[in-house]
C-alpha cells in the first residue's frame, strides 16, 4: 500500500529498522509519547508484506514474528536492561489500532517508571471504561 507507513518506511523518518528476518522487521520509534515521556526501547514487529491485522498473518509470518521476538528480547535486554515487558496487538479501530498494518508492540518496562507494576489490564479495569 502506497500510504502505509510500515510498507513504505520512508514516509515516517521516526522509524528505525533494528532487526529483521525473512518476513518481519523490528522498528524502534524515535518519538515521545503524548505525555512528553519517552517509551525507551519500545518498538513494533511488523510483517514485511501488508497484512491488516494479526488475524491476517500467514503461519510462516506468525512463526517469523515469534522468532524475531526472541532476538528483540535479547537486544533490548542487552541495550536497555528492562525489568519487564508489555507485549500486544491492537486489532481494528475499536481495539486501538491506528495504523492498518499488523504490528506487534514490544514495550520494555522499568522499575523506576511512574507506572511500574501497572500492566495492560490497568487501563481496562478502570471504572471509566464501563460500557453504557
Amino acid at each position: 500500500m502506497k500510504s502505509c507507513v510500515f510498507c513504505n518506511l520512508d514516509l515516517d523518518s521516526h522509524q528505525n529498522i533494528i532487526l529483521s528476518n525473512d518476513e518481519c522487521l523490528f522498528l524502534q520509534l524515535n518519538e515521545s509519547n503524548k505525555e512528553g515521556g519517552l517509551l525507551e526501547g519500545a518498538g513494533v514487529i511488523v510483517p514485511k508484506k501488508h497484512r491488516e491485522t494479526v488475524f491476517d498473518l500467514t503461519e510462516s509470518e506468525w512463526n517469523q514474528t515469534y522468532s524475531l521476538l526472541q532476538e528483540v528480547k535479547k537486544y533490548l535486554d542487552q541495550e536497555y536492561n528492562p525489568q519487564g515487558y508489555n507485549l500486544g496487538w491492537n486489532c481494528g479501530a475499536v481495539g486501538g489500532q491506528h495504523i492498518s498494518h499488523a504490528h506487534f508492540h514490544v514495550i520494555p518496562r522499568f522499575k523506576d517508571e511512574p507506572f511500574a507494576g501497572k500492566g495492560i489490564r490497568y487501563i481496562f479495569k478502570s471504572k471509566k471504561n464501563v460500557r453504557k
